[in-house]
């Protein structure tokens, strides 16, 4: 999933090279956090959110066959 998340945002940013990604896993629940340069931040979330909107779209749909549920958090 991490890899699906970074092939996604990646192409977006202008520093490619401070995507990072973490996994937090409880017992229910996988929360991805997704963090980017602060001048990407605009990027990744697009006007009114249409662009996260539609990475969480995808995220969820591939983790979709998972029990737990999925989660995907953008951070600065």
């Amino acid at each position: 999933m991490k890899e699906l998340i970074e092939a996604i945002v990646k192409p977006l940013v202008d520093s490619p090279e401070h995507v990072e990604i973490t996994e937090l896993v409880t017992e229910n629940q996988i929360t991805y956090r997704l963090s980017v340069h602060k001048e990407d931040v605009g990027k990744v979330i697009g006007k009114q959110g249409r662009i996260a909107k539609a990475i969480r779209t995808v995220v969820y749909a591939a983790g979709s066959n998972s029990s737990k549920r999925i989660q995907l958090e953008i951070n600065d």
